[in-house]
């Protein structure tokens, strides 16, 4: 008598498996798709406040030139033509990669995003250090001091740092450390000498990180840019700080009440290591999801920062061309930042999801 092996029924841990790999990947899929359209919203209404006081040849040149000459431009631009037409025309450029040229410079806008796009990512690099430096280890020492008067000032603080206007905060660090102490540069992304030495390297990527060690000297290179980005790091990362400070602080003062910590306090663990040991794990998860919160928020300061340190930057140009009035430009840098939000945002939801299956549902 033969016997057919009946298929193999799948554990229930196996399934489990399964079922919790299709939920990330239908995760990571849900949110990719949601990039395009936040993209779109962002650029649309980008597009649509700019237009709102009329075309850009007009608002950047208007006074400047006889009324013939300046119809005869928008004419050849075609912002005489309907502004839904316009409109589809814009994204259709953005979607093969023409951001358009600047009315008052006459430069690609592409060119402009190359060459300056690195030093804001660069600036906010800078500031995630300082915002995890000081951020994560003061809400760790205000929720091991909960409730006592250290605690106290360290809320205090952290309600200063996110509440200060960037630009105030850049003014009061140049006339401490800059002006008054002369320890740090006034301003700019290096010195003079620094920017010469950065322009002879072959194949510049316009992070100056980078470019760095492609110089002769590239210790005195770094220390250099290092000294530029301290006061400007420091006023924009403490914006984050204070954000970082309240949070860890909150997540930790939940996890000591958990009962695994109970456990291990009733083990006689001293209070301290529960803290920088048992109860910091958890509470990085919220951190984690808010960062891409916080660079969208960065990448704000960073208009104020820039023009305050004159650090040569997106932020920077998108100010002068706002002052300008040449609204291509200035359409097409916030193109630029949307993208960066938004791959951003989906970068951090996905790491999140990794740490943190709760996430995923």
């Amino acid at each position: 008598m033969t016997t057919t092996d009946s298929p193999a029924v799948p554990t229930a841990p196996a399934a489990r498996q399964r079922s919790g790999g299709n939920r990330l990947l239908r995760f990571i899929l849900v949110r990719f798709l949601l990039i395009f359209p936040t993209i779109l919203i962002l650029v649309t209404m980008v597009f649509v406040l700019m237009r709102s006081i009329g075309d850009p040849i007009t608002a950047a040149l208007g006074g400047r030139l006889p009324p013939e000459q300046l119809a005869e431009r928008i004419e050849q631009a075609g912002y005489n033509r309907p502004i839904w037409v316009q409109y589809f025309e814009y994204l259709g450029q953005i979607f093969t990669g023409n951001f358009g040229t600047s009315i008052t410079d006459h430069q690609p806008v592409v060119d402009l995003l190359v060459r300056y796009g690195g030093a804001t990512l660069e600036l906010a690099f800078y500031a995630l250090i300082v915002a995890f430096i000081v951020g994560i280890p003061l809400g760790m020492l205000a929720a091991y001091l909960r409730d006592r008067w250290p605690d106290a000032v360290l809320r205090v603080f952290a309600i200063l740092c996110y509440a200060t206007p960037v630009f105030f905060a850049g003014l009061l660090l140049k006339l401490v450390f800059a002006v008054g102490l002369g320890w740090l540069p006034v301003a700019g992304r290096a010195s003079v000498r620094v920017e010469l030495a950065l322009s002879r390297v072959a194949n510049p990527t316009g992070i100056y990180l980078i470019d760095a060690a492609q110089t002769p000297n590239p210790g005195a290179v770094y220390a250099d840019l290092l000294a530029h980005a301290v006061l400007p790091g420091i006023a924009l990362g403490l914006l984050t700080a204070g954000v970082f400070l309240r949070l860890v602080r909150t997540n930790v003062i939940g996890t000591l009440s958990m009962d695994y910590v109970d456990a291990a306090r009733s083990r006689g663990v001293r209070e301290y290591r529960l803290v920088t040991t048992h109860a910091i794990k958890p509470a990085l998860v919220p951190i984690i999801t808010v960062i891409g919160l916080q660079i969208a928020m960065l990448l704000g300061g960073a208009v104020l920062t820039e023009t305050t340190f004159e650090w040569q930057g997106l932020g920077f140009q998108l100010a002068h061309y706002l002052t300008a009035r040449d609204f291509v430009a200035v359409q097409g840098i916030v193109a630029l930042l949307a993208v960066i939000v938004a791959v951003t945002n989906f970068v951090v939801d996905v790491i999140a999801a990794l740490i943190d299956p709760r996430i995923r549902y």
